[in-house]
């Protein structure tokens, strides 16, 4: 089986027209820091703001290595002043943002574990997940987007899940967050195309983060696979490289979709 190792050796080139470009993360974690990766090679910048400064710090560490900059922030993007203080942040240190990557999910182990179903979820469960999934996407679009139009237009990249073609029996704050996710996308697509706005999607499937690997057993793994046209599960570059092109000049009139990331698994269109 090809390991991450294995995969991210094979994407050493440089994505084209990212040079100079200051992207947004509201949340980090395996994909975003990949994706940092692939943003720094390219000469970005990326301002990275999660509930973990060490998770925050990495995504940076992940840009500046490869040659790009960064500033790790925490940032809860369920609160609209952590959210304002993420994008001045931006503005204050690189004075424009030209890209938003919205990547933050209520997925913590104990949080996971309160999402059930419709029956017997706890309110309180369901709303967290909504305020993290949902409206702090709503929170990083309102506080970005004025300056983005401002200085000439961008792009937005929210970050989905297989889990919202699949009709999971649990999960469903989760799922339902990620769907509505879909909508918000696309209204921002529609919305402000004009202003120089491309804003898309994308839907993991299987990702072997390092949270994947250490909360999910090799079996669960294995019968997951069993299930996909792909040889492999996902590794964090997959997305990475996604993400970089995305956030290019190369993806200029790419707007309003939602890209299944994962093995052939979903093949929708």
């Amino acid at each position: 089986m090809t390991t991450s190792t294995d995969i991210t050796s094979n994407r050493k080139g440089t994505m084209e027209g990212l040079e100079g470009k200051v992207i947004v993360f509201a949340g980090s974690g395996g994909i975003a820091a990949s994706a940092a990766e692939f943003l720094g090679k390219g000469g970005a910048a990326v301002v990275v703001g999660d509930i973990a400064m060490e998770s925050a710090e990495r995504a940076v560490s992940a840009a500046t290595d490869a040659g790009g900059d960064g500033v790790p922030l925490v940032t809860d993007i369920s609160s609209e002043g952590d959210v304002a203080t993420l994008i001045n942040t931006a503005m204050e240190r690189y004075g424009r943002i030209d890209g938003l990557f919205n990547v933050a999910a209520n997925i913590a182990p104990d949080e996971v574990a309160k999402d059930t179903n419709v029956v017997d979820i706890d309110l309180d469960a369901w709303q967290r997940s909504l305020d993290v999934n949902l409206t702090g996407y709503l929170l990083t679009l309102r506080h970005a987007l004025p300056h983005m139009i401002a200085g000439g237009g961008g792009s937005v990249v929210n970050t989905m899940s297989g889990a919202v073609y699949a009709g999971m029996e649990d999960k469903v704050a989760y799922s339902v967050s990620k769907a509505g996710i879909g909508a918000l996308t696309r209204h921002v697509a529609r919305r402000y195309g004009k202003d120089r706005i491309r804003s898309n999607g994308i839907a993991p499937g299987m990702v072997l983060t390092q949270q994947t690997l250490a909360n999910l057993p090799e079996s669960y793994q294995e019968l997951i696979l069993q299930g996909t046209p792909s040889y492999r599960h996902g590794q964090p570059a997959d997305i990475g490289a996604t993400l970089a092109f995305l956030m290019s000049d190369l993806s200029e009139w790419i707007t309003g979709q939602i890209y299944c990331i994962d093995g052939g698994t979903t093949m929708r269109t």
